[in-house]
């Protein structure tokens, strides 16, 4: 699925004296599976933006479209729009309810009308998809681990099978390794289904080894809008916004200011390693041929 917006400002408590534009004029093509990658400071509009992909928030002016229909209309179908674009919140597991696992990820496709078997295969499949056993089923979500509780709100939105899946910080507050392996499972889920991913995240790092493409928000607009390497490029741009690069961007630019013949279009660590091995072997040639 794709998602097309145009011209879409959104303003808070209209009339109020804290009234708050907090979208101005985006305008923005999502493409059929892309991975994308949205970041901005905070209160840059990041969160408000992707809660209208599925309806949550409505326009105060301008167009979304989802495949094609405009989901700011009156008649549209939302619970149809919403069990197509999953919205995964910062804190997931706060979402969690039910007294076992099963219930939380079945919850969704029985919302849904799907019948009992149905839902039971789904269930299973959103499990498998995230890398949980099948014996946590029947356990409280309430004793799980904080990774595994994040991992059941995330199959319980991937139960009903979106074509679209938004994530909005879903690492916050995990430890390195937790955070690593739901970014890892959604980037594969990714690589598997063809799914459509938008990924919200304050983590350079993350977004540059993940994302195809990044779009960066700053006081409510798109200010830059690019492939990582394209983004990254422009350091000072970023920090001017309050924004960081991923810390090996900064080591390469010193390296080849130093004259080391690296290239300049890495962004991440592993890209890193693989050019350093490869001059240290392209010297060690060298060497070996004098």
């Amino acid at each position: 699925m794709s998602i097309n917006v145009q011209h879409l400002d959104y303003v808070y408590m209209p009339g109020s004296p804290f009234e708050k534009k907090a979208l101005k004029d985006i305008n923005l093509e999502i493409k059929k599976g892309e991975f994308v990658g949205l970041i901005g400071h905070t209160g840059s509009g990041k969160s408000t933006l992707v809660q209208h992909f599925n309806g949550l928030l409505r326009p105060t002016s301008g167009k979304i479209y989802i495949n094609n229909i405009d989901i700011s209309g009156k008649k549209v179908n939302l619970k149809e729009i919403r069990s197509k674009v999953g919205l995964v919140f910062q804190y997931p597991e706060h979402q969690l309810f039910e007294e076992t696992v099963y219930k939380d990820i079945a919850f969704g496709p029985q919302n849904m009308g799907l019948p009992d078997k149905e839902v039971e295969k789904r269930v299973y499949e959103a499990l498998e998809q995230v890398k949980l056993d099948s014996k946590i089923l029947g356990k409280s979500p309430f004793e799980l681990s904080g990774g595994q509780k994040r991992r059941v709100a995330i199959a319980g939105v991937l139960a009903m099978k979106p074509e679209i899946l938004v994530l909005d910080e879903p690492t916050a507050g995990l430890d390195p390794l937790g955070r690593d392996e739901i970014l890892f499972q959604i980037k594969d889920l990714h690589k598997k289904t063809g799914l459509t991913v938008i990924l919200v995240s304050h983590s350079m790092e993350d977004i540059a080894r993940l994302a195809d493409r990044i779009i960066v928000m700053y006081e409510g607009t798109i200010a830059m809008n690019g492939s990582p390497y394209k983004v990254f490029e422009d350091v000072e741009k970023l920090e001017a916004m309050g924004l960081s690069v991923p810390q090996v961007t900064h080591v390469i630019r010193k390296l080849r200011s130093r004259g080391i013949k690296i290239r300049g279009d890495i962004i991440t660590v592993e890209q890193a390693k693989n050019e350093l091995l490869r001059l240290l072997g392209g010297n060690r040639m060298g060497v070996n041929k004098c």
